[in-house]
């Protein structure tokens, strides 16, 4: 490829790989490309990005949709993947600037404010996916691990308190994007034709793009090691249990957990796979920055390229997860989306197909042979069972 691939493209913000052309050409005599990549690569890039944008706007539509309409649906799990797939449309609203500046990087003709707004939407949404995820597993950590006390702390109230202060935390890290981002154009050019929306002069030169690098390299692989952690921790509790001192009731509500933690390491899964050729990229781009390695620079490119196509992929399969893994789901959306089909033409669905939030009250008999209960109140989606006895 020309010289000109030094400039990348990233989909964690398409400026934070910044670059510039390599070579002793100066502004005056170079000649910029109009597409960064060959034509037919970005036609095939385009038509990708378009079918993922039907999936992925429906699926997440739904998602949310479906917590919202089906009460029983609104257990703690799914208020999180409802916030999550909120995160995943924002997400897709920028993807027509980002194809744009993918076929003409330049001039960029929308003003400074769109240029740092749709810039800090999917920076802030990213983060936002990340910390949902780490959430959820540590809140079905605890469900598992400690399921009567989980009972008691983790509720719906404290969950939907949770996801504020996650939206709260994305935003703030990614606000400095509104000084690292801005409109720019080479010196001794005509602006209307080389303005570029990308890492300003200023965050260059004090360092700040190098931050946000490195704050975007911890928002990944530290929640990685967590996850790691908790469901290594969570598969030892589930699968390493011999015997179960509460009976048949709670083998099924064992079930019923490892189903919902198979989906959520399966979503886990897919946003590792979907972001790591992007920090795989970055990493090369800058020991070609550093060596000036053609070979190795050529190679990041494109290596971004597939990361921008799995930037959106990541946002549009977890409805995709949640369909062919979750039969309570599966027939939540169906309901949904034909709305005159019969409950028993979208499935048969188990009550506990899935964890289903249900309530239990506590009583306490006093005296020396006293003992505690634990009694399973019925409730919509909720199968009553037999009184949990602790003897003192």
């Amino acid at each position: 490829m020309a010289e000109w691939t030094n400039l990348s493209i990233c989909p964690l913000s398409l400026a934070l790989c910044d670059g510039g052309f390599a070579g002793n050409e100066t502004a005056g005599d170079f000649e910029y490309p109009v597409h960064l990549f060959p034509v037919p690569i970005l036609t095939g890039i385009t038509v990708t990005c378009a079918l993922l944008f039907l999936v992925g706007v429906t699926g997440n539509l739904t998602t949310i949709l479906v917590v919202a309409k089906y009460k029983d649906m609104r257990t703690t799990t799914n208020l999180y993947l409802s916030s999550m797939a909120f995160s995943d449309l924002l997400i897709f609203l920028c993807m027509p600037l980002d194809l744009y500046r993918v076929w003409r990087y330049r001039p960029w003709n929308f003003g400074e404010q769109l240029c740092k707004l749709f810039q800090f939407v999917s920076e802030s949404c990213t983060y936002s996916t990340i910390l949902h995820i780490t959430a959820l597993s540590v809140e079905r950590y605890f469900a598992i691990c400690f399921p009567l006390r989980a009972k008691v702390v983790v509720t719906r109230g404290r969950v939907r308190g949770v996801i504020f202060v996650l939206w709260a935390v994305a935003f703030c890290s990614a606000g400095p994007i509104f000084i690292l981002v801005g409109v720019e154009h080479e010196n001794g050019t005509n602006p209307w034709e080389t303005n570029e929306c990308k890492a300003t002069e200023y965050a260059i030169r004090s360092g700040l793009l190098t931050m946000m690098v490195w704050v975007s390299s911890v928002f990944f692989f530290l929640p990685v090691l967590c996850l790691t952690v908790l469901y290594s921790l969570i598969g030892r509790r589930l699968w390493r249990r011999k015997r179960d001192p509460f009976g048949p009731n709670v083998s099924s509500r064992d079930k019923n957990n490892k189903q919902t933690v198979k989906m959520l390491a399966v979503v886990v899964m897919a946003f590792v796979l979907c972001w790591l050729p992007f920090h795989v990229g970055r990493y090369l781009f800058s020991k070609s920055s550093e060596g000036n390695s053609a070979l190795i620079s050529q190679i990041s490119e494109y290596c971004n390229l597939v990361s921008f196509v799995l930037f959106y992929l990541s946002a549009a399969i977890n409805p995709i997860l949640y369909n062919i893994m979750s039969k309570k789901y599966r027939a939540a959306a169906c309901k949904l989306l034909w709305a005159g089909q019969s409950a028993e033409g979208c499935g048969s669905v188990p009550v506990n197909a899935d964890r289903v939030e249900c309530e239990w009250t506590h009583t306490s008999a006093g005296g020396l042979q006293g003992r505690d209960e634990w009694t399973l109140r019925t409730a919509e989606g909720c199968r009553p069972g037999p009184r949990w006895v602790v003897h003192r």
